[in-house]
C-alpha cells in the first residue's frame, strides 16, 4: 500500500484565520469564545459562541458575486482550502493531473443560515414565491466540496461525508484510504460548519447540549468537574493529503505522515455515547494498529474529542484506558475545544491540524480552564499550560451524534 503525506494546511476559526495565528493562540492558551454580537440573543438559552471574526472572504480569493451567493459554511471552507492549496503548492494540470486530485470536504449540517432565512420566507408567504432559486444548491452539505473542486479543477472523486461532529475526521480518514489504495494522488480534505446562529442556539440549547455559562472565557470546560455542556463555534479546516512519492518527487514540504484511521459506530443512542467507551476504544485501537504503535518507543499525543459534556468526557477517558491499556497514563492528551469551542463538522479538521503541528513543533497544546479536574477523568489532559514533549505519534478523536466514531493517526517525519 502507498503512504500518505500531509502537504498543506488551512483553517478558519475563532482563534485564528491563518495557521500561524491558530497555532500560536492554541499554544498560548488563548480562548476565542466570546459574547455573540452578530444577532440578538435576548430570550435564547445561550449568549456565547466561538464566532469567526476579522474575516474578509476577499482575502482568500473570492469575489463579491460569489460571496453573495454562498452560505457561510461554504465561504469558510473555500477560505481554508485557499490556504491549504497555496501551502501545498499543488496546481491541477501542472504538478498533478486533474483526475488524480480529489475533494472530500463536507459539513455536519450544511447551509444552516440559508435554511433559517428561506424557511422564514415560506412561513411569511406560504406560496413560496420569494424562495430563492439558489436555496437548494446553497444549503446542501456537499456544496462546500463541490465549490472547492470547481475552483481547483479537481476532477477526481468529490465526496461529502456527513457524520455530525465526526464529519471532518471521516473525510480525512476516507481520503487516506483512497490514497493508500491508489485511487487518487491527492485529496483536499476536511470539514466546515456555521451553526452558531439563532436557530442553532435554540436547537442545541433546548436539547441541553450547550453550557449556560455566562463567562465566555470560562465556559468550555473539558474534563472539568464543573463542565455543563459544549460551546458552539464556527469555522473550517482543510488538509492536503498526498501520496508520499508524489509529494517527494515535487519537493513538497511534508508536515507529517498520516498512518492510521479507525471508524466504528456505538449503535447505542442518537446523542449519547456508549458509556463504557468500548466502541470508541475499538476505533482508537484500529488507528493505533495501522500506525504500528509501540508503547516502548512511541511518545503519543491525543487530541481528544473533549466536548465538555458530562457523558462524553467520561466515556472518552474510559475509551483511552481500554485502547492504551496500562500505557494510558503515559500519553499526552488535550482538548483544544477548550479554546476554539466545538466547530461541529469542522472540528475534526481543525483538531487534526493541531495534532499535526504538535508533532512538527514538539509541543502539546493545553486544555485550558482545567482548574477542577473530574476524578473520573484522571489521565494527563495537559492542564492550562502547553508542554514540551516531542511526541512522534499523534491521534485525533471525533465522536458524533448518531454514534459515529472516527480516529486518525499521524507520525512525525
Amino acid at each position: 500500500m502507498k503512504r500518505v503525506a500531509v502537504t498543506g494546511l488551512g483553517v478558519i476559526s475563532c482563534v485564528g484565520n491563518s495557521i500561524q495565528d491558530f497555532w500560536k493562540n492554541l499554544v498560548d492558551g488563548v480562548c476565542g469564545i466570546d459574547y455573540i454580537t452578530e444577532f440578538p440573543t435576548d430570550g435564547l438559552p445561550v449568549h456565547i459562541a466561538g464566532k469567526v471574526r476579522n474575516f474578509n472572504p476577499e482575502d482568500f480569493g473570492m469575489d463579491k458575486p460569489f460571496i453573495r451567493k454562498q452560505d457561510p459554511f461554504t465561504i469558510f471552507a473555500m477560505a481554508a482550502a485557499y490556504q491549504a492549496m497555496a501551502d501545498s503548492g499543488l496546481v491541477a494540470g501542472e504538478n498533478i493531473d486533474h483526475d488524480r486530485l480529489s475533494t472530500y470536504v463536507s459539513s455536519g449540517i450544511g447551509g444552516f443560515q440559508t435554511i433559517q432565512r428561506e424557511v422564514g420566507k415560506m412561513i411569511e408567504d406560504p406560496t413560496g414565491q420569494w424562495i430563492s432559486p439558489l436555496f437548494v444548491p446553497t444549503m446542501i452539505a456537499d456544496m462546500a466540496g463541490g465549490q472547492i473542486a470547481i475552483k481547483y479543477g479537481a476532477q477526481g472523486s468529490c465526496i461529502g461525508f456527513v457524520t455530525a461532529c465526526a464529519t471532518a475526521t471521516h473525510s480525512l480518514g476516507e481520503a487516506y484510504r483512497a490514497i493508500i489504495h491508489g485511487y487518487t494522488d491527492a485529496v483536499i480534505a476536511g470539514g466546515t460548519d456555521h451553526c452558531a446562529i439563532a436557530i442553532g442556539a435554540a436547537a442545541f440549547g433546548n436539547a441541553r447540549a450547550l453550557t449556560r455559562a455566562e463567562d465566555p472565557k470560562h465556559a468550555s470546560l473539558p474534563f472539568n468537574a464543573d463542565r455543563a455542556g459544549f460551546v458552539m463555534a464556527d469555522g473550517a479546516g482543510v488538509l492536503i493529503l498526498e501520496e508520499m512519492e508524489h509529494a517527494l518527487a515535487r519537493g513538497a514540504h511534508i508536515y507529517a505522515e498520516m498512518v492510521g484511521y479507525g471508524s466504528t459506530c456505538d449503535a447505542y443512542h442518537a446523542t449519547a455515547p456508549r458509556p463504557d467507551g468500548s466502541t470508541q476504544a475499538r476505533c482508537i485501537r484500529q488507528a493505533l494498529d495501522q500506525a504500528g504503535y509501540d508503547p516502548e518507543k512511541d511518545t503519543v499525543y491525543v487530541n481528544a474529542h473533549g466536548t465538555g459534556t458530562q457523558l462524553n468526557d467520561v466515556a472518552e477517558t474510559l475509551a483511552c484506558k481500554l485502547a492504551f491499556d496500562e500505557n494510558a497514563y503515559k500519553i499526552h492528551i488535550s482538548s483544544t475545544k477548550s479554546m476554539h469551542g466545538h466547530m461541529f463538522g469542522a472540528a475534526g479538521a481543525a483538531e487534526a491540524i493541531a495534532t499535526v503541528l504538535a508533532l512538527q513543533e514538539g509541543v502539546i497544546p493545553p486544555t485550558i480552564n482545567l482548574d477542577n479536574p473530574d476524578p473520573e477523568c484522571d489521565l494527563d489532559y495537559t492542564p492550562n499550560v502547553a508542554v514540551k514533549a516531542n511526541p512522534n505519534l499523534g491521534l485525533s478523536n471525533s465522536f458524533g451524534f448518531g454514534g459515529h466514531n472516527a480516529c486518525i493517526a499521524f507520525r512525525k517525519i
